[in-house]
């Protein structure tokens, strides 16, 4: 389905009731949260191939992955041709790809994630000069060998920190066969964490969670997570969001405050959401999602956003925007302090929502399977 210039403010419309009634309220929510009024409208920037994921780049330009082993650069001209193409080292069976794409702060190094064609996760690291990749230093900083073909997460994302977030799923099939999500010693099902410029090929911060735990990795930031597919950094708070895909009936956005220290387990296998699962025991240490929605309605797998810091919105700052692949409308939340105090949508759809990208100056993009690239715009 495809939705062009301003045209997709009316459409959305039609998914405000249906979007209202998906928003089911977790345990943190409180019942009589009220409704967000904000509207918006989305205006077609581009059309790419597939586009999977997207990163703020140099020189205000935003840097978009495709699927299928491209990265191009979105500017005031529009869509460049590809800066970069391994279409060659990955596949796009199951859900695999070039799933994730990022640049450290001051875009000096660009990092790609993606599955190779054995369908093992990879980060890889090129230096930028002159806001160029240099094709001649790249280099792998991890690997990790995924068992099926679904679930593989990859979103990578520079913290407030300076360090690199990586983000897998457990594996993949389905109901975690291997039990990876609750496990410390592998890591899949889990949120990382290093320092790709500290070591050879990275460094392990010294105040990661489980540094002292021989018997976990010491990469991991946070775990029981089923596949992360999107998760962000607030810009203005440096609070953690994700949206984590749930099995069958529930999807998830979990948070955690901007101090924390990590070691967060969200859950997974044993609950999905703030229900267990298949006769699962909730863990003592479960830090449950501050939303979750049910798949009563159109909704089928959530894809995380970010918190909106930009200008072009200013009744939106500060809400939390994502959306679902199936659902496509552009939903929102309203947090203080983890806990949700608004909910709503924006009256707009986006199709199948894959993705969200972040610019320099705070602006969201929205990335459509149909290969629509759009902007969030007032209405």
């Amino acid at each position: 389905m495809t939705f062009r210039t301003r045209s997709s403010a009316i459409i959305g419309t039609l998914f405000l009731v249906t979007s209202l009634a998906l928003a089911t309220a977790s345990a943190d929510e409180p019942a009589d949260a009220p409704v967000q009024q904000v509207s918006a409208s989305l205006t077609e920037v581009a059309r790419a191939q597939g586009p999977s994921a997207g990163a703020a780049g140099p020189d205000d330009t935003v840097w978009i992955a495709e699927r299928a082993g491209t990265v191009r650069v979105l500017d005031d001209s529009g869509l460049g041709e590809p800066v970069l193409d391994i279409s060659d080292e990955t596949t796009t069976d199951g859900e695999r790809g070039l799933l994730g794409v990022a640049f450290d702060e001051t875009f000096a190094h660009f990092y790609i994630s993606y599955t190779d064609l054995e369908g093992t996760s990879t980060i890889d690291e090129f230096a930028v000069e002159d806001g160029g990749l240099q094709p001649e230093t790249r280099r792998t900083v991890l690997t990790q060998t995924q068992t099926y073909a679904n679930h593989n997460g990859g979103d990578i994302r520079f913290g407030p920190d300076g360090y690199l977030y990586i983000a897998f799923g457990d594996g993949g099939s389905g109901g975690d066969p291997d039990g990876n999500g609750q496990k410390l010693d592998t890591l899949l099902g889990k949120l990382l964490r290093i320092d790709p410029s500290g070591g050879e090929p990275y460094a392990i911060p010294a105040d990661n969670p489980f540094v002292d735990d021989a018997n976990a990795k010491d990469e991991i930031w946070a775990y029981g997570l089923r596949n992360p597919w999107r998760f962000s950094f607030d810009a203005g708070t440096g609070d953690l969001l994700i949206g984590d895909v749930g099995q069958s009936d529930w999807e998830e956005i979990d948070w955690a405050p901007a101090d924390s220290e990590g070691g967060e387990n969200y859950g997974w296998a044993s609950m999905e959401g703030t229900h267990p699962f298949r006769g699962g025991t909730e863990p003592a240490n479960h830090v449950p999602p501050v939303y979750e929605y049910d798949r009563t309605g159109l909704g089928c797998s959530v894809t995380g956003g970010f918190v909106y810091r930009g200008d072009a919105l200013p009744d939106l700052r500060g809400s939390y925007v994502f959306s679902d692949y199936c659902d496509g409308t552009l939903r929102t939340l309203q947090l203080d302090n983890g806990e949700v105090t608004g909910v709503g949508d924006l009256g707009v759809s986006g199709g199948e929502v894959i993705s969200f990208v972040e610019d320099g100056d705070g602006e969201l993009y929205v990335l459509s399977s149909d290969g629509v690239v759009s902007r969030v715009d007032p209405a």
